[in-house]
């Protein structure tokens, strides 16, 4: 795949944000190879750097076998957070500031050291965490009607739209990452649950691949990033007029409110 078409493909997307969702990305390659979709990805990253935008961390996706059935894929992915995107629970957000938003659960990671060893390990990863909060992550598609594969995924960041984080800090030491229940809950009605083993087998796990996958690809975690670690439920549909809280076992809440 030449440069030209990269820089074409990764435009396409960054201008969906503004002008609306797009057509399939892999509708428009001849090999919908994978590399190929973080490459996309990447031009974007490199792009919106330039443009001044604030890198805070990363997002693992398709964690959970059930996000992965919902969406028809069988690993997991990863994208980018950026510093206009990340919000404090309670915070109240119109739902034009997204294209077609769902919303799920999952556990965010702050880590104190950076991960960028050769051969880590779980214990590298415990080492390096300085405290996790519970974080709603709000996922957006720029491609028409959610109509993904791997691909399409990966080169729109991961399908990433936004967080929101919760505000008060815990230490692993306080939580049972394997065993804890997560439930989501639109207003006062369950809509998600979960639990932490849906998360890889544990947030853990999700982290450490998160983490020699980015040393891989030349771009290891550092100090002070955001680990999105993985949804423990189902995804949930976002409309205006609406409350989403999740509460986790062993963490405080966190909650949005979208606004028209």
């Amino acid at each position: 795949m030449s440069n030209k078409t990269i820089l074409s493909l990764s435009k396409l997307l960054s201008d969906a944000y503004e002008g609306g969702v797009v057509a399939p990305l892999r509708e428009l390659v001849e090999s919908a190879d994978i590399s190929l979709a973080y490459q996309i990805q990447q031009e974007n990253h490199l792009r919106w750097s330039e443009e001044g935008r604030i890198t805070i961390g990363r997002k693992i996706g398709l964690t959970s076998k059930a996000v992965q059935t919902q969406l028809g894929v069988d690993q997991p992915d990863y994208g980018m957070v950026y510093a206009d995107t990340c919000y404090g629970s309670g915070a109240q957000l119109s739902v034009s500031k997204f294209l077609q938003p769902k919303i799920e659960a999952e556990i965010a990671f702050v880590l104190k050291s950076d991960l960028d060893s050769e051969s880590l390990t779980i214990v590298d990863i415990i080492n390096a965490i300085d405290y996790a909060v519970p974080a709603l992550e709000i996922v957006d598609s720029r491609v028409e009607n959610w109509d993904i594969t791997l691909f399409d995924t990966i080169a729109d960041n991961a399908s990433y739209g936004g967080i929101v984080m919760g505000t008060t800090p815990v230490q692993l030491s306080q939580l049972d990452l394997e065993n804890c229940t997560m439930k989501l809950f639109q207003n006062s009605e369950l809509v998600s649950e979960g639990e932490g083993r849906a998360c890889l087998g544990n947030p853990l796990l999700a982290t450490l691949w998160l983490a020699n996958i980015m040393i891989k690809n030349g771009l290891p975690l550092r100090a002070g990033d955001v680990v999105l670690s993985g949804a423990l439920g189902p995804m949930v549909p976002v409309q205006a007029k609406n409350t989403f809280t999740a509460t986790i076992d062993g963490l405080n809440s966190v909650s949005v409110t979208f606004t028209e």
